[in-house]
C-alpha cells in the first residue's frame, strides 16, 4: 500500500493511531487539521495533536480556517483517497467528489447509533453495554454515508470517557488497516445505514454537564463516567459549582432526593431516585481535583449537611 496516496484530516489526540497506521502502510501527502489554538490560563498557543505528529514525520500540513471555502491545496493535491478522523468540520462536496477511492471516515460509534461528535460520551451517559468503530464513505450529510465494516467492544462498568476513547482510537487504527486493501482494490462490503435505526451524539454542552439527583443513581453514575476525564460533571452547591469526578451508589429507598443525607470518612452521600449516591472525588472551584477524604480535611461536616444542591 505504499504507493497509495492518501490526504489525512483529523485534529484531536483520538485521530493519532489513525494517522500513525497510515504514515507506516502509505505515502501521506497531506495533512489537514484544525488551527492552532490558545489552551490553558495562560492562553498558550498549541498545535493539534495531529499537526505535531505530521511534522515530526515532515508531512505538509494545511489549517484552513473554513474547509467549506478555502479547499484548494487539497484538490489541487495528487490523491487516491482522503481519510478523515475526528477532523471537527463538515467536507465540502468538491472534495468529497475529488479522490478517485472516495473519502473515508473513521468513527467511534456503530452507526446509525450516535452520529455526531461525542458519541464516546453519549454512549456512556445512556449506559450502553457496547459501542464500537464504523468504517464508512462520507456523503453531504453528517455520518450518513455508506458501512464499510464495524467492529465493536464490549462497555465495562468501570470505564469512563478517557478509558474507552483510547480503546476505541487504537480499535479505529487497527480496523481500517484491516479494510484499506479492499477498498483499494474495490471488494469491500457497502451497507446503507437504516434510517429508522439513526440517534445523535452531539457535542456536550455545559447545560449537559450539570448533574440531576432526580435521576436514578444509575443515570447519575454513568453521566459522572461519561464526562470524566473531559469536560467533567459538576454540582451547583449554593451557587457554587463543584466538579464531580467519581460517585459509586446504593440502591435503598429515599425519602426525598438532592438531600445530602450523610457524610462518612471518604464519601458525600446524596439521595438520588432510587438510592444514594457517593461522591468519592471533587473539585471544588479553583482548586484541584481530590479526594474527598482530603476535601473533608478543610471544611466542618455540619456544613456539608446544610448543602443546598440546584439540579437545574
Amino acid at each position: 500500500m505504499k504507493d497509495l496516496k492518501v490526504i489525512f484530516m483529523g485534529t484531536p489526540d483520538f485521530s493519532v493511531p489513525v494517522l500513525k497506521m497510515l504514515i507506516k502502510n502509505t505515502n501521506v501527502v497531506l495533512v489537514v487539521t484544525k488551527e492552532d489554538k490558545e489552551v490553558g490560563r495562560h492562553h498558550v498557543l498549541t498545535k493539534s495533536p495531529i499537526k505535531v505528529v505530521a511534522e515530526e514525520n515532515n508531512i505538509k500540513v494545511i489549517t484552513p480556517k473554513s474547509v467549506k471555502k478555502d479547499y484548494d491545496e487539497i484538490i489541487n493535491t495528487p490523491c487516491d483517497i482522503i481519510i478523515t478522523c475526528a477532523y471537527g468540520n463538515f467536507i465540502p462536496k468538491e472534495v468529497l467528489d475529488y479522490p478517485r477511492l472516495g473519502c473515508i471516515n473513521v468513527h467511534a460509534s456503530l452507526l446509525p447509533k450516535y452520529r455526531g461528535g461525542a458519541p464516546i460520551h453519549w454512549a456512556l451517559i445512556n449506559g450502553e453495554n457496547k459501542t464500537g468503530i464504523t468504517i464508512m464513505y462520507m456523503d453531504e450529510k453528517m455520518d450518513n454515508g455508506d458501512i464499510i465494516e464495524q467492529e465493536e467492544i464490549n462497555i465495562q462498568d468501570d470505564d469512563n470517557v478517557g478509558i474507552l476513547h483510547d480503546k476505541l482510537s487504537l480499535l479505529g487504527a487497527s480496523l481500517l488497516e484491516k479494510v484499506l486493501p479492499s477498498i483499494i482494490n474495490g471488494t469491500n462490503k457497502r451497507i446503507k445505514q437504516d434510517l429508522d435505526k439513526v440517534s445523535f451524539g452531539y457535542n456536550v454542552n455545559r447545560e449537559d454537564e450539570r448533574l440531576d439527583f432526580n435521576k436514578t443513581c444509575k443515570e447519575i453514575y454513568n453521566k459522572v463516567r461519561g464526562l470524566y476525564p473531559f469536560p467533567v460533571a459538576n454540582i451547583l452547591v449554593n451557587n457554587e459549582e463543584f466538579k464531580v469526578t467519581k460517585v459509586d451508589y446504593q440502591l435503598c429507598d429515599v425519602k426525598s432526593v438532592s438531600k445530602v443525607v450523610d457524610v462518612t470518612k471518604d464519601s458525600i452521600l446524596i439521595s438520588a431516585k432510587d438510592g444514594l449516591v457517593g461522591i468519592k472525588r471533587i473539585k471544588p472551584y479553583g482548586k484541584k481535583e481530590m479526594a474527598v477524604k482530603d476535601y473533608l480535611n478543610g471544611v466542618k461536616k455540619e456544613d456539608i449537611l446544610k448543602w443546598e444542591i440546584n439540579n437545574e
